[in-house]
């Protein structure tokens, strides 16, 4: 019967259960664990209950239920469980980590309720996530290993590994193999999978996921209105108008609280579709200036310049997807689309989509935000861009972090390469079969001299 591993990925916006299913008779490492089914758990991310921490452990409950109908009775405690939080739960641990503590300990509770192998919550840095993202990419478009015709695992040749781009609500992440030494220490990781040295760059910059940066830029308009009642949004389409409180925009440490206003105090905020005005906001959350003769990504930190395919996910497949923008068009295309949609009034989108979510009026700033964050902050450019693949699955696996991490803490992917799977090596196949022929020779020669 087949072995099963369960990931929880608890981001800042929502939390997700994935189920994980490999062979049970074959050695570790071979490359083929799947991805049997995925639960979205109900609510926001286990961060948003730090004044609710038993609602936390409640929420996973349903995802674990439809686990143990998945998993044969006999098997659910040997199955390792993890939970990984991410930078949600690393603004909370800043903003109060006693509160942290207190919701990792009810959903810690909560599973222990299962019959599961529990192996521990814990908080993801964010070099870690970015890593993990990568692993998963590369595992499952087999850059590291595949099964060959000759049915033996092999290291593929001529094959460039993939890099990984991650947009989740409160960070980003980019992961590559850039093939030049990495003169920052702080944002070098070092793999051997396989047999095989990689040596990647990464680096995850918190407060820029799109929630965040969604939250630092109402913030920055509202600071910068002449009525500290009101605020013009560029970013929202002309016509569209919502209320919200000083306590929900200033509620994360993303973005400081300036002064001491009234929490209750409501502010209105009006879209009037400007993409050029937008554009120029967003850009101005960004520090694009680089040291002296330094390459940087943005606010000083560095990077070295973009190299090889890489794979876009999460929120800059969502975005995207909803704007039809995933099949490789140019450039200048996805720019001429995305300023088409930002000029749209909150008429014309409600009746082009009548059946979209809650975040319609949101997708015009996310859309220009990502365009800023790849182009000015990552530097891909008209020639780099067709590079980027934007993608949710590979297979029938969802691309993100968490096989990569169940894969590294259940040393299913060794450092050391593999043996072949089946058979034995070519060489000890040549030496058995010399062996049977001589020793065949000499039995007839034998034979005739008797005779």
């Amino acid at each position: 019967p087949p072995q099963y591993g369960l990931v929880f990925d608890a981001g800042s916006t929502h939390t997700a259960l994935y189920i994980y299913q490999w062979p049970a008779d074959k050695e570790n490492g071979t490359g083929i664990v799947s991805q049997v089914e995925s639960c979205a758990v109900n609510g926001s991310g286990i961060s948003s209950y730090a004044d609710d921490p038993a609602g936390a452990g409640a929420s996973l409950k349903p995802c674990l239920d439809k686990a143990m109908t998945i998993i044969p009775a006999g098997q659910q405690r040997e199955t390792p469980t993890y939970l990984g939080a991410t930078a949600g739960m690393r603004l909370l641990r800043e903003q109060n980590s006693t509160k942290a503590e207190q919701v990792f300990a009810e959903v810690t509770k909560a599973i222990r309720e299962y019959p599961v192998d529990f192996r521990g919550a814990q908080i993801l840095t964010g070099n870690e996530e970015g890593s993990f993202g990568w692993i998963t990419v590369n595992y499952l478009l087999e850059t590291l290993i595949k099964f060959s015709f000759a049915e033996k695992w092999e290291h593929p040749q001529n094959t460039e590994v993939l890099g990984a781009l991650d947009l989740g609500g409160a960070s980003t992440q980019i992961t590559f193999q850039p093939g030049v030494t990495i003169e920052d220490n702080n944002t070098s990781v070092l793999f051997r999978l396989y047999g095989t040295n990689y040596s990647l760059y990464t680096h995850s910059y918190l407060c820029y996921g799109q929630v965040q940066a969604l939250k630092m830029l109402m913030a920055a308009l509202h600071q910068d209105s002449p009525n500290p009642q009101q605020i013009s949004h560029p970013c929202y389409p002309g016509g569209y108008q919502e209320n919200i409180t000083i306590a929900e925009l200033y509620n994360s440490p993303c973005v400081p609280t300036p002064g001491t206003p009234s929490p209750a105090q409501v502010l209105t905020v009006t879209g009037t579709g400007d993409p050029a005005a937008c554009s120029t906001a967003i850009q101005k959350l960004f520090n694009f200036t680089c040291g002296a003769n330094r390459t940087c990504g943005f606010n000083g930190v560095y990077q070295p310049p973009v190299r090889g395919q890489f794979f876009a996910f999460a929120g800059f497949y969502y975005t995207f997807s909803f704007l039809n923008l995933t099949s490789l068009q140019s450039l200048n295309h996805v720019n001429n689309t995305v300023w088409a949609f930002c000029n749209k009034t909150w008429q014309e989108l409600v009746e082009t989509f009548p059946q979209s979510d809650e975040h319609l009026h949101t997708y015009c700033s996310v859309a220009i935000y990502i365009l800023t964050l790849l182009v000015d902050g990552y530097k891909f450019d008209e020639r780099t861009w067709s590079s980027i693949h934007f993608s949710q699955k590979a297979g029938n696996t969802d691309i993100g972090w968490t096989l990569g991490f169940m894969l590294n803490l259940t040393n299913m992917i060794p450092t050391e390469a593999l043996e072949h799977a089946k058979g034995q090596q070519p060489s000890l196949w040549a030496g058995a079969i010399s062996f049977i022929v001589l020793a065949t020779v000499t039995s007839l020669v034998a034979i005739l001299l008797q005779c």
